[in-house]
């Protein structure tokens, strides 16, 4: 890989986001120090560009509710990956269910001083707020969070206002979602290409179309992967899977090419669920897909 992407960076530095009280399924929470346990990063972790910072937890107590803790957490995880930014390294996040992108991108916003674009790679639109939510899982919500609405302690962590710009924000490959998130997010411009519109016009030419939109913010952008877009036969460890999906080499082929396009500032791989991988295959998984935003070592 040519290393004008990530590679300007002196490293890549890993941080765990370890949470799951945003999730039906709460073993996501598990997914961060699994994988740092796994076969897979053992393989990976001696790269001379490459380290494990730090692994975050959601706080525990009496009296704190869900939504106070994932709040918490999301603060800390905002200054571990603001932290990184301002130390010219490249924040690659693990979750942990998908509310922890409420931290991951509000510290980058913070670092950049103004909302990033953001590729949001999901089979969900993960748009709802309270009022619409049907279930009243958290990781149904954070996009909405980070264009700014939902409960007032997931917002304005990063900055004052929306973390992430509406107007260069894709979701890419969500196939199962609400028409309340739906109208939410074409109410604020957000464009949406759903699966059925991969299959019509094919992988390559929907991400181009959503490379366009999301590389046009002025100070950078990010991508967030919820594992559950890949099809649960390649992924199988994820806690919502969703039948059918994208192919892991189309994502790993995404993210090999986002790497080296300028202004890419953070990546975010979420929602591992250990207890339901088979063989190892997703921790190896998101070993490759660190992989590709590895530089080349000197």
């Amino acid at each position: 890989m040519k290393a004008h992407g990530p590679g300007r960076c002196a490293r890549i530095r890993i941080i765990g986001a370890a949470s799951g009280i945003g999730a039906q399924d709460k073993a996501c929470a598990d997914g961060p120090v699994a994988f740092h346990h796994s076969q897979a990063w053992h393989e990976l972790q001696h790269h001379p560009l490459l380290d494990w910072g730090r692994t975050l937890f959601a706080p525990d107590g009496p009296g704190l509710s869900h939504t106070a803790r994932i709040a918490e957490l999301c603060r800390h995880l905002a200054d571990e990956v603001a932290l990184s930014l301002r130390d010219r390294h490249f924040p690659v996040v693990i979750g942990g269910d998908h509310s922890v992108a409420i931290g991951t991108w509000s510290g980058v916003a913070r670092a950049l001083g103004q909302a990033p674009g953001l590729l949001w790679i999901d089979a969900h639109l993960d748009s709802h707020t309270p009022e619409t939510s049907y279930s009243g899982a958290i990781h149904g919500m954070p996009l909405a969070c980070l264009l700014g609405r939902g409960d007032k302690r997931l917002l304005d962590i990063g900055l004052a206002g929306a973390q992430v710009s509406a107007a260069h924000t894709v979701v890419l490959g969500p196939r199962s979602y609400e028409p309340e998130e739906m109208a939410f997010l074409q109410r604020l411009g957000v464009r949406i290409i759903d699966s059925e519109e991969i299959l019509q016009r094919g992988f390559p030419a929907c991400l181009d179309d959503a490379m366009a939109i999301v590389a046009g913010a002025p100070a950078g952008f990010g991508v967030t992967l919820d594992l559950d877009a890949i099809d649960p036969r390649l992924a199988p460890g994820v806690g919502s899977p969703e039948p059918d999906g994208l192919l892991a080499n189309d994502v790993l082929t995404a993210i090999h090419w986002i790497a080296g396009q300028p202004g890419f500032k953070a990546l975010e791989i979420v929602e591992y669920n250990p207890d339901r991988d088979r063989h190892g295959s997703t921790a190896d998984l998101i070993s490759d897909l660190i992989g590709q935003v590895l530089p080349k070592a000197p």
